[in-house]
């Protein structure tokens, strides 16, 4: 062949390019060189060995950094890929998808450029500037940051943290407990899931189809064979392969009747089998639980293997025995539980649970044992006592155990309580003896209520000296000088118990809801002397004096609610000593007194707050009315001759004695008074009473001159007015009547109740045009008022244009969308069947108002769901109990359809309440000469008086 040229390169000729392998240069990578031994490094791996050349000039070593073929644009056949695979990690990529509008692009831009001083000291000023911003906020942010990882980690916790409990636990076990740490078992071949028979479907082939479908099909001719050979046989020796399922069921069927027919008497027809004997054989025979069978298996398996991999475990033994409890194999279970016995001679629960199972006698053997091994556990021995019958036994077993536990409070309180007094009193004694239980404080309570009062304050002393930072034993001592007459005693005690604690410092001591509760519970014990005593000496533990009053009455009224009233009334002293000149703290004491103490103690109550608070002029009035009210009349003069000293300009008083005179029938005395009230005291509410009374008296000259008179003072008074146009028209003078009302409108336009009277008066003089052209004018001058559209809406369905009375409603409710009144009488112009739904309508637009309330209250009385009608009757009185009307359709309700306790609890409740409103009760109270002796009197009238539209 000869030589090879110098330029020759293998396979040049056909298209073929020059390649080198990772076989031709090892398994190491290119170690970061100058891209010239790159180059040779290339070239000697891939260039064959060559003659030296001839008529080649040679220009010396190649500078640094030389690249053939550069200078025209072309990199080195090997230079330039070496370089690329010993520069592939600094190669930045600057497409599209490395690029954020935000930050840039993902790389360095120029990374590839020298790092030299001035960068370093740039990079050095950017971080500490990024240091700098970083510590502002720092701890807030880290807060932030921690607190959100809290709620991630509650809500996702991780392995570490779900046993980080189980993992400090471990420090505490000792080598051989970790010795003794059974081996797991290989279970991994219970996660594999095995696939069942019944989860596998194969589709069915066509034949078996078609087979199916031809059997099931009639043939209406014979074969061929069958015409000429008469039928076909069956082959001798051959079986059908088809099974007729129909005949399956008919045979199963037979065979269960025939098994029903061998418990039953033919001959008779009647069964011989007893159902009641049966079903319970049929119960006994069911296992008594509703586990599966397979889990009954598993759950043994399971146990079996943890006993035998630590057989000195006791619960398993105890778990296995009651597993086989619950299967029914009872005997089993005694034979599991006694090995578990001989096993763990040393536990207590597994000697509780053999005598649990077994029969009491060998239960007895069963717990000889067990404390045999285990003389000190208490929980043995209390259960040896209950295997005993009789007391005289259970003694025996207790003082037995007492010898060798004297120090167990349980055994002596089980000993106690079989003894009678005496035998009782000297064990008890014994057992609070040192080395023994002195410690305990029910037994030195026990024994101090086993003895005489001089022998019981030694124990209870003694009981202080062994446990002094106990304040039952205090609270004890302080009941017991109270229950043997030595009320003066009780305050001391408590002053000491409170004054040791605080120098003990006890956090009992600053508690004030503990010793609240111990003075209710005192309190609901009968010794009030002591929950007196317990509310003063705690009445300033944590109080600062600015947050007295503030903090006493709060707790004041939770007492009350909680029926704690001696505890409030205590509290109530506390504040008067404090605050004497405070009127609603002595009206707050002087209710609690008025519903809950006695007419003496409300009376003295009253005298000291009058001293105190001479200007209060509500207390003198509570005052004068209970002596009232308990038949005193002179001692209600009195005391409101007093308050006229003090306050002779006060119109409350003045009013109140003369409403005393008039409802004792003592007019003559009321008007001297009211002469008095109107130079002393000359408003106009005196002046409107002096109308009344003349008029209540027949006297209508003196009332009309009485009332010239005041409206010459009072001009803008509208009631004035209003009695004015009463009179007038009671007198047969309706042009006078008018004639008052139109000046009184002129004077008071913005009285809402002046123009209703107006407006009735020309109804009832037949002026409806009159009455309607009123209430226009009304309306135009006080605008969005619900009396007026309600007065405008009777009018006109008092005249029998109920369509008008419709416009004007929807009129109404569009101004007043949340008026009670309009709503309510909207429900009751409805038809019956639509009143429901309007109700509906009325409450989302109104649903805490009393008026919508009672109305719907009033729909469930007329439907006869008297439950449901009370409680919406409490609710409306319960939202407003100056709502007469309500009380008055409720006590209706209990008149037709209730009992005397009913009846009793809505007149109690309604005379607390004592309510002054309502359409039906103003009407009736205020009426001419209407005398009413109580609320009830009053209550009555107006349930006569109204009268239910539906």
């Amino acid at each position: 062949a000869g030589q090879v040229p110098s330029n020759y390169v293998p396979g040049l000729g056909r298209g073929a390019t020059g390649f080198t392998t990772r076989s031709d240069i090892g398994p190491a990578r290119y170690s970061v060189a100058p891209v010239e031994e790159g180059m040779a490094t290339a070239a000697a791996a891939t260039a064959q060995p060559q003659p030296p050349q001839k008529n080649v000039v040679s220009f010396g070593q190649a500078p640094e950094g030389y690249v053939v073929g550069a200078g025209r644009g072309m990199a080195g056949q090997f230079g330039n890929k070496v370089a690329e695979e010993d520069n592939d990690g600094n190669k930045e990529d600057l497409g599209d998808a490395n690029y954020s509008e935000f930050f840039g692009y993902g790389g360095a831009l120029f990374g590839d450029t020298p790092y030299e001083q001035d960068d370093k000291e740039a990079d050095l000023i950017w971080e500490a500037v990024d240091d700098k911003m970083d510590m502002r906020r720092k701890e807030r942010r880290e807060a932030r940051e921690r607190l959100e990882m809290r709620k991630y980690r509650s809500k996702l916790p991780t392995l570490h943290s779900q046993f980080a409990d189980i993992k400090r636990d471990l420090q505490d076990l000792s080598k051989d407990d970790w010795l003794n740490i059974p081996d797991a078992n290989d279970i991994s071949h219970k996660k594999r899931k095995t696939e069942s028979v019944k989860d596998r479907f194969m589709p069915a082939p066509d034949s078996l189809l078609a087979q199916a479908q031809a059997e099931q099909q009639g043939h209406t001719e014979l074969d061929t064979r069958q015409q000429t050979m008469g039928g076909i046989a069956t082959v001798q020796g051959t079986q059908s392969t088809l099974t007729d399922l129909n005949k399956v069921g008919e045979g199963r069927n037979t065979y269960l009747q025939l098994k029903l027919d061998r418990v039953s008497d033919s001959v008779s027809g009647q069964t011989v089998v007893d159902p009641k004997g049966y079903l319970t054989d049929l119960n006994s025979s069911i296992r008594n639980q509703t586990a599966d069978v397979a889990d009954l298996k598993q759950a043994r398996l399971l146990l079996k293997s943890a006993i035998q991999s630590n057989p000195k475990h006791a619960p398993a033994w105890i778990a296995a025995s009651r597993l086989e409890v619950i299967s029914g194999k009872v005997a089993q279970a005694r034979n599991l539980i006694m090995q578990g016995c001989e096993a763990t001679p040393l536990n207590e629960d597994i000697w509780i649970e053999a005598s649990n199972i077994h029969p009491p006698e060998q239960a007895k053997k069963i717990i000889a044992q067990a404390v045999h091994h285990l003389p000190t556990k208490v929980s043995l021995w209390m259960r040896a006592a209950e295997l005993e019958l009789e007391a005289k036994g259970k003694r025996r077993v207790l003082r037995r155990a007492l010898e060798l536990i004297p120090d167990s409070e349980r055994l002596w309180k089980a000993a106690v309580e079989l003894e009678e007094k005496d035998a009782a009193r000297v064990l008890l004694t014994r057992a609070v003896e040192d080395g023994c239980c002195p410690l305990s404080v029910d037994l030195w309570l026990a024994l101090a209520r086993l003895e005489d009062y001089e022998q019981a304050r030694k124990v209870l002393n003694n009981a202080r000296k062994k446990v002094p930072s106990e304040p039952q034993v205090w609270l004890t001592a302080a009941k017991l000088e109270e229950a043997n007459g030595n009320i003066q005693n009780v305050p001391k005690i408590l002053e000491r118990a409170m004054r040791q604690f605080t120098d003990m410092k006890l956090k009992i001591s600053d508690d004030r809801d503990f010793w609240q509760q111990q003075a209710e519970a005192s309190e609901s014990g009968g010794y009030a002397g002591v929950a007196e005593g317990i509310i003063r000496v705690s009445a300033d533990v944590n109080v600062l004096p600015h947050e007295r009053r503030r903090i006493w009455e709060a707790e004041a009224e939770a007492m009350l609610e909680r029926g704690g009233v001696h505890c409030a009334r205590t509290l109530y002293q506390c504040l008067l000593q404090h605050f004497n000149t405070k009127k609603k703290i002595w009206m707050a004491a002087a209710q609690l007194e008025k519903k809950h103490g006695t007419p003496d103690a409300l009376d003295a109550l009253l005298k000291r707050a009058t001293t105190f608070c001479p200007k209060a002029w509500p207390l003198w009035l509570m005052g004068a009315k209970e002596k009232w009210l308990a038949g005193d009349l002179t001692g209600a003069r009195v005391i409101l001759g007093e308050a006229f000293k003090i306050n002779p300009d006060n119109e409350e008083i003045w009013l109140a004695a003369v409403k005393l005179e008039n409802d004792n029938a003592e007019t003559q005395r009321a008007r001297t008074l009211l002469e008095k009230a109107r130079v002393q005291a000359g408003t106009e509410r005196v002046w409107m009473k002096s109308v009344i009374l003349e008029r209540d008296a027949g006297d209508k000259e003196a009332a009309a001159k009485l009332l010239r008179e005041a409206l010459g003072k009072y001009p803008k008074f509208d009631k004035l007015w209003m009695m004015l146009c009463q009179v007038k028209q009671l007198a047969g003078e309706p042009e006078e009547a008018r004639k008052a009302y139109e000046e009184g409108v002129a004077q008071c336009p913005n009285s809402i109740n002046l123009w209703i009277v107006a407006v009735r008066f020309e109804k009832q003089e037949n002026q409806v045009t009159k009455a309607r052209s009123l209430l226009e004018k009304a309306r135009l001058k006080n605008p969005k008022c619900p009396e007026l559209w309600l007065e405008t809406v009777r009018l006109e369905h008092a005249t029998d244009n109920k369509k008008l009375a419709a416009t004007r409603l929807a009129q109404a409710l569009q101004e007043c969308q949340h008026s009670g009144i309009l709503w309510s009488e909207a429900i009751l112009m409805e038809p019956r069947q639509q009143r429901k739904a309007k109700s509906v309508d009325a409450i989302k637009q109104c649903e805490n108002d009393p008026f919508v309330i009672c109305t719907v209250a009033r729909l469930f009385h007329s439907d006869r769901k008297l439950e449901k009608a009370r409680t919406w009757f409490n609710r409306a009185v319960t939202l407003n109990p100056d709502l007469g009307d309500a009380w008055a359709y409720w006590y209706k309700l209990e008149l037709q359809h209730g009992d005397d306790a009913t009846r009793a609890s809505v007149i109690s409740r309604c005379g607390e309440a004592n309510p002054r409103h309502g359409e039906v009760w103003q009407r009736l109270s205020k009426a001419p000469g209407a005398k009413f002796t109580d609320t009830k009197d009053k209550l009555l009238a107006v349930v006569r008086a109204v009268q239910d539209s539906m």
